[in-house]
């Protein structure tokens, strides 16, 4: 290896650390979800690695090390700080928008596309990457015209580029930490202290993975135990054994991608069969795999680790407990609506936490409390006039790729209807 300060600058992100690292992983999914291309150097692997970057062996509180594109280096970086080091972090380039899309998944895309197409000064807030739960798909089959399949990788980034070129604004590797109302406008307070005005507001936040209540799950994290199944992770786990708590689409389309590397995938669904929560197309592809497992009125109760995951301890049916070795645990079990901000403002939502919309909001025929309009609340509006919501993150939601993008569609007119009503 080249010595780190006689070393050219790489054309892409280079990051050193260890596989067992949370903070490693948490910039190598970023990385990967934003299409950036980066050289991952397990330190432990290569002795050389410690020497070259001048730290002191595989505890270094400096791990995990990444070096930009232009030479610059960053010892124990945060996301926040690799995506302002890649130029990605900018502040808002308007006083005022007409549109604020909060949420980077399909729904918001969408609406950041037709939008802008149709003139509005939209801008979206994205917390992690473009693309939501779905970017991290490896392949949405049954997506209307693409009949052999595309990433959800894939298709986020081509949406991306497709509302950047008409005009949205992107601001990534964000989050929204505060909501309020202030002179007719809506004011989005981020988690780097920017603020976002904008004469509406669309929810798209969807929903973030359901915790696994097992001890010793929460230390594990990035160290053998995922929520979700970034693609990143995949290649990493070449010839291990791979297990997957879930039972849906997401869980059923991530057993069919790790085991084009893992030497077992082994799914471990609490219900009775994969027929009633996942697609039949999936379902026929995972029977005839020859390295995938389905494991039916299973759960996990207990994890084995050292550094990192060793084992899972399984239950199965109502028989004893009993040990199944796994390198990586990916967790896919359904999830809960990033609602926190609406405390705020008092957002009307169900007994989950997610956003009530449209009719839903009439309690008897009643408009809701506090309700200012004289008109019944639109669809997909929530309790808050010029408020709206889409996607997962809205009750009643259909939990589908193309449902989440019609909703984002449907929104934009929406609120045209409402920026005349408003301007009169």
């Amino acid at each position: 290896m080249i010595d780190y300060d006689s070393r050219p600058a790489s054309s892409i992100v280079c990051l050193y650390g260890l596989r067992s690292s949370a903070a490693a992983y948490e910039i190598r999914d970023f990385l990967k979800r934003n299409g950036i291309p980066y050289d991952w150097i397990e330190v432990d692997q290569d002795p050389d690695a410690c020497r070259s970057l001048g730290i002191q062996g595989v505890d270094d509180p400096r791990l995990p090390v990444c070096v930009l594109p232009d030479g610059r280096r960053l010892d124990s970086p945060t996301v926040e700080e690799v995506a302002a080091g890649l130029g990605l972090v900018a502040p808002p380039r308007l006083d005022e928008y007409d549109l604020a899309i909060v949420g980077g998944g399909p729904s918001g895309l969408a609406a950041a596309v037709y939008a802008a197409s149709e003139g509005l000064r939209a801008v979206v807030v994205e917390r992690i990457a473009a693309g939501g739960q779905a970017g991290t798909s490896s392949l949405i089959e049954n997506y209307l015209g693409f009949p052999d399949g595309i990433s959800g990788s894939e298709l986020a980034l081509r949406a991306k580029e497709q509302a950047r070129r008409f005009g949205a604004e992107l601001l990534l590797a964000r989050r929204l930490v505060g909501l309020r109302c202030e002179a007719g406008m809506y004011l989005c307070v981020l988690s780097d202290g920017g603020v976002v005005r904008a004469r509406s507001v669309l929810m798209a936040t969807g929903v973030e993975w359901r915790r696994l209540e097992v001890p010793g799950v929460e230390e594990l994290l990035g160290s053998g135990v995922y929520y979700g199944a970034g693609p990143s992770e995949a290649p990493g786990y070449a010839g291990r054994s791979v297990a997957l708590v879930g039972g849906g689409n997401s869980a059923g389309q991530a057993a069919l991608y790790f085991c084009r590397y893992a030497r077992s995938v082994t799914m471990l669904v609490r219900g009775e069969g994969l027929a009633s929560s996942l697609s039949r197309y999936l379902v026929d592809r995972i029977m005839t795999a020859d390295n995938i497992e389905v494991r039916l009125r299973s759960r996990v109760v207990g994890v084995e680790a050292g550094g990192r995951l060793r084992a899972l301890t399984i239950q199965e049916d109502a028989g004893p407990a009993h040990t199944l070795p796994a390198d990586a645990l990916f967790v896919c079990i359904g999830g809960t609506p990033r609602t926190e901000w609406a405390d705020e403002l008092s957002v009307t939502r169900d007994d989950a936490g997610y956003l009530l919309t449209g009719t839903d909001l009439l309690a008897g025929g009643r408009l809701p409390a506090g309700w200012r309009r004289a008109r019944q609340p639109f669809p997909l509006e929530t309790s808050l006039p010029g408020l709206f919501a889409a996607g997962d993150v809205r009750h009643g939601s259909m939990k589908r790729c193309s449902a989440a993008i019609g909703e984002g569609a449907m929104a934009v007119a929406l609120v045209h209807q409402f920026l005349a009503e408003t301007s009169g």
